[in-house]
């Protein structure tokens, strides 16, 4: 019953510590105040936070690495203060180079450090089926932090002005989050999570799988499938998620359409909650391939929402395919290539977001400079999502006896 505890108490340190570090859903508001109050350019004004999630994927793959060698703990902490050192620092610079140094360098990589540290903590805490309710709770976090944050940010800058709120954000996070890191670590040697009661253990993840090596795991095509997946679904999630507002404007005249923002956001992290949990009963691939089906029907169908309430069920659809991506992916690791070398493993598989980021917000750019519409977007989204449905048609678990990796599996 400890031991239960214990993992109950990993579970819901680590959502609050996403919560509090997910501060790159605020940056729209950051950047509004930034375009209107300083004069900064659209440009300018957007460059530290696309550095940030440059330097987040960069950093959750070194971070990976660090914690499946000493530990989480100190990773953790040493995350959590950067986010919170880095938004102080923001606070006291006032140039565009400055603030990519300070939010998009240090922010970035204080986040991508948190991240990486808390999925692989909490899964090793619980039995192996429960490893997509553990990623869709903790992921969770991350993206709920929109749904908070964002007025916030933008109440602290009415009050008090953007540098105080940058730090104000900073301090908050160091008391917050910092302590709260300071509780995570990996169970003892040994340690036997407990079976759920009362459930049957035949679910899609409750085998433990072998524990395979990053270099090992670059040999088997399930890793080049979920890498070209990942970063073609979560394209198109980001293209809609990053312009939403603009869409909206666009296609129906709709000027004040902040509250789809925080529609994607509130989806978006009951996909993720509601994805893991779907995993744990007919696998991440099947999931997968529901998740893939929406989006594509939802992109198919995008160009054609010029009402408040197809919009809204567009980004309830956007919010929710993407959400599924992000909690589906990390237990789809764990799954296949297990958990002793997971965070280097998932930081490998990361950087197809970090793409991502790119891909999705160019093919939003180019299809309104050329066209003045959307309509090319969604069309190569509905692409690239059916690319992705095709190749979880062709995934399948990695098993140790696969000839190219069972010789490595056994020095894992």
């Amino acid at each position: 019953m400890q031991s239960l505890s214990k993992a109950g108490k990993i579970l819901w340190t680590g959502f609050c510590i996403n919560l509090a570090i997910g501060i790159l859903y605020a940056w729209s508001v950051f950047k509004k105040s930034l375009v209107i109050d300083y004069g900064w350019s659209n440009a300018d004004a957007t460059l530290p936070y696309t550095v940030a999630i440059v330097v987040f994927a960069a950093a959750l793959l070194i971070a990976g690495i660090l914690q499946d060698k000493i530990g989480p703990r100190k990773v953790l902490i040493l995350g959590t203060s950067l986010v919170g050192l880095g938004m102080i620092l923001s606070g006291l610079v006032a140039s565009p180079i400055a603030l990519v140094l300070t939010f998009g360098v240090v922010v970035g990589t204080g986040i991508g450090f948190g991240y990486a540290c808390l999925s692989p903590a909490a899964m090793k805490w619980f039995h192996p089926s429960r490893k997509g309710f553990v990623n869709g709770v903790i992921t969770a976090g991350f993206g709920l932090g929109a749904v908070y944050l964002a007025p916030l940010t933008s109440q602290l800058i009415e009050t008090l002005g953007i540098q105080y709120s940058f730090m104000v954000l900073g301090a908050a996070v160091i008391v917050i989050a910092v302590p709260l890191a300071c509780t995570i670590n990996n169970p003892p040697e040994g340690y036997q999570p407990e079976a759920p009661k009362n459930e049957s253990l035949t679910t899609a993840n409750s085998v433990k799988p072998k524990d395979i090596t990053w270099k090992a795991m670059l040999k088997t095509p399930q890793f080049y499938f979920m890498w070209i997946m990942f970063a073609f679904a979560s394209s198109a999630g980001l293209m809609v998620i990053g312009n939403i507002t603009s869409i909206a404007l666009t296609q129906a005249n709709i000027s004040d359409s902040a509250y789809l923002v925080g529609i994607v956001a509130i989806f978006n992290c009951l996909g993720r909650m509601g994805g893991g949990i779907l995993s744990d009963k007919i696998g991440g691939v099947r999931t997968l391939m529901l998740a893939f089906v929406l989006q594509g029907a939802n992109m198919l169908m995008f160009g054609s929402y010029s009402t408040e309430i197809t919009l809204i069920i567009g980004a309830i659809a956007a919010g929710v395919g993407y959400g599924i991506l992000l909690s589906v992916f990390p237990s789809l690791t764990a799954e296949f290539y297990g958990l002793k070398n997971y965070g280097t493993n998932y930081g490998v598989l990361y950087t197809a977001w970090g793409i991502s980021g790119f891909i999705g917000p160019v093919i939003a750019a180019f299809a309104v400079d050329t066209s003045g519409s959307y309509t090319l977007a969604y069309s190569a989204s509905a692409v690239m999502v059916g690319i992705a449905l095709a190749l979880a048609f062709m995934t399948k678990p990695v098993g140790a006896a696969q000839p190219e990796i069972e010789q490595e599996v056994a020095l894992a």
